[in-house]
């Protein structure tokens, strides 16, 4: 049954008149207001994920549970569909348990507060912030075990539960979640600050209906919703065409030796409808990579895309769902059947923005951009220190951004743009870790006239015995790059021990030991190129070569010879394009590297490792989704 709202003033809101001027100030306070909820959470909370790379997202909705402002999109909808309830003033909900939330929790380590908020009795709006957690238990310190067969592994679940209870913290629940954590001091300062910026967002909502009335307000977010609504109906009936689009593109492995998994998806546009099809997508995997793609999650993506590319001007928000249709086909890897393990599912959750690039851009190349949102790379190292204290470092790396339409791909940039870096001066202050080197490896980039941006290369010293694991992908596939550009080169992860010896890593492994004087360089994937490199500005390569982030013989990738004192050859590099030129012939709308049986082939020879092995529909899977049929 849908949860029961308790509101004992049930009175009607009514859409009034709102002159543009107080819409003006509603919609800039609540702006102003999601960005205040951000500075309290980083103010007071302790885990590094957190409070240095700002992993949360906020959000404030209306009433009907749309949201207006905020980061991820709402999940209210779903979570009132499914949680069998009530809720009343003063309660506040934590979850984690992306099974009980139809995924717009997508795992674990995830923590979702959500608040209802209440003025005089009546339901005016609901605020939610997530944030993840560096450990919530399970097999593996980080609690994002690789090979985890099942959701049981990955560390405890929390149901839609009351937190609080008409304004009263239920201690014993929290004291018992917090036992299963391996950092109880730090998730209970992460919850604290989840809660604080959920309250101030409530409080500074009611001090907007104190100063404009409830009916003001209602009014003003259905007419922000209106105006995105109308703007994305404008951005698809212009852009998204009639004719079926089909893109596929994949993640190289799961981390137990079965690969590449492919994620294919088709578009098109139906009336005032844009339809987005996952039908031919992979079955589910056995371990963790799974990713339960939550619907109006993807819609937000959509949208996020859609504002900047075509029009950066329209204010995001949730006005446009109904214009968006989402079909994903159960027991595939992107909805995947209970129990599947979901923990680390972030290398599908940045393929997924590479997919909409390939399929939104193939009507408008012109604004199509090259692959490069690819993943977000994670990086956790744990054990006791030689005082007996344990120490557990969870980081989320950065990779290469794609070249675009409009400029050149950043170097070693996060795949969500308001993340941070975790400061090398935190990291050895806190952790018992030297950074050796932090620089963006050169060539990384794929050429184009618009160059993708650089991957990144951490180099950590490690200064106690512990282990450590890594979570990457791009390894085998190539972040591919469009109208001419070149891929991206891939990533890699390589051990450098205290001995001399080296090794070459999975991008997906955990329990890796090491002992203090150990080196690993973290080796991220660099982003396609867009549009032909040979048309780029002679001298912006030479640039580029300047500053280190293209070699001399990496710029004849565009063509372009230098002289030794740097300056471009004019003649040498006429003739060395019209050369590559001819012999390059027709310039083809995406370059894969090859085409993914040509890529498994060379795999041994480039990686060292055998090619992952072609996944399969578990029988597991199969029987319970008979069983879910039967229910059905």
């Amino acid at each position: 049954m849908p949860t029961t709202i308790i509101q004992p003033n049930k009175k009607k809101f009514k859409k009034v008149k709102v002159d543009p001027i107080t819409l003006d100030i509603i919609e800039s306070s609540l702006r102003s207001t999601r960005f205040e909820m951000d500075a309290v959470l980083f103010r007071t909370a302790m885990s590094p994920g957190i409070r240095e790379q700002n992993d949360e997202f906020p959000m404030i909705a209306n009433s009907d549970g749309k949201m207006v402002v905020g980061q991820f999109g709402s999940f209210i909808h779903g979570f009132i569909d499914a949680y069998d309830g009530t809720l009343e003033e003063g309660d506040i909900i934590l979850t984690n348990d992306p099974y009980a939330c139809g995924g717009a929790i997508s795992h674990l380590p995830d923590w979702l507060i959500l608040l209802p908020v209440f003025r005089r009795g009546r339901l005016i709006s609901w605020v939610a912030m997530f944030g993840h957690m560096t450990d919530v238990g399970g097999k593996v310190p980080g609690s994002l075990p690789t090979d985890a067969e099942s959701i049981y592994e990955e560390g405890i679940q929390i149901p839609p539960t009351k937190i609080y209870k008409k304004g009263k913290m239920q201690d014993d629940i929290l004291e018992l979640i917090l036992h299963n954590c391996r950092l109880p001091h730090w998730n209970r300062s992460d919850f604290n600050a989840l809660i604080a910026a959920c309250r101030l967002a409530e409080k500074r909502i009611i001090e907007l209906n104190d100063r404009f009335g409830d009916d003001v307000y209602y009014t003003s977010l259905e007419k922000v919703l209106d105006r995105n609504m109308r703007a994305m109906h404008h951005l698809i009936q212009t852009n998204v065409p009639e004719e079926k689009q089909y893109f596929e593109d994949y993640i190289c492995d799961d981390g137990v030796g079965m690969g590449p998994y492919k994620v294919a998806c088709t578009m098109w546009r139906e009336g005032d409808k844009q339809i987005f099809d996952f039908a031919g997508t992979d079955p589910q995997s056995i371990s963790s990579v799974n990713f339960y793609l939550n619907p109006e999650m993807f819609k937000m993506f959509v949208g996020v895309f859609m504002i900047m590319v075509f029009d950066p001007q329209i204010l995001f928000n949730d006005g446009f769902y109904d214009l968006v249709e989402v079909r994903i086909p159960e027991g595939t890897i992107l909805r995947p059947i209970k129990p599947a393990a979901l923990s680390c599912r972030t290398h599908l959750l940045g393929r997924i923005f590479d997919i909409m690039g390939g399929l939104l851009g193939q009507g408008a190349p012109d604004y199509l951009s090259a692959a490069g949102f690819s993943d977000s790379p994670h990086f956790m190292y744990s054990g006791y220190d030689k005082k007996g204290d344990w120490y557990q470092l969870y980081q989320i790396g950065f990779g290469g951004i794609p070249g675009r339409p409009f400029g050149d791909g950043p170097d070693g940039h996060s795949l969500w743009p308001d993340f941070t870096n975790v400061p090398n001066e935190f990291l050895e202050a806190y952790f018992p870790l030297r950074i050796e080197t932090y620089e963006t490896i050169t060539d990384s980039g794929g050429a184009g006239i618009h160059r993708g941006g650089n991957g990144i290369r951490m180099g950590y010293c490690f200064l106690e015995d512990g282990k450590v694991a890594i979570h990457d992908d791009r390894w085998l596939t190539y972040p591919w790059g469009v109208n001419g550009g070149t891929p991206g080169m891939r990533s890699n992860k390589i051990m450098v021990r205290v001995d001399g010896t080296t090794e070459l890593l999975p991008a997906k492994i955990d329990n890796v030991i090491v002992n203090e004087g150990d080196i690993l360089y973290f080796n991220t994937w660099g982003g396609g190129g867009w549009g032909d490199p040979f048309k780029r500005e002679a001298t912006l390569v030479a640039r580029d070569v300047d500053r280190g982030l293209v070699s001399v013989e990496g710029a004849k990738a565009y063509g372009v010879i230098l002289n030794k004192d740097g300056s471009v050859d004019e003649k040498a590099t006429k003739a060395l394009r019209a050369k590559l030129t001819k012999a390059r012939g027709k310039v083809e709308l995406f370059d894969f590297g090859g085409t993914i049986e040509e890529i498994k082939a060379r795999c041994k020879e480039e990686t060292s490792f055998d090619p992952p092995r072609t996944p399969v529909f578990d029988r597991r899977v199969m029987h319970l989704s008979d069983k879910a049929m039967a229910a059905e």
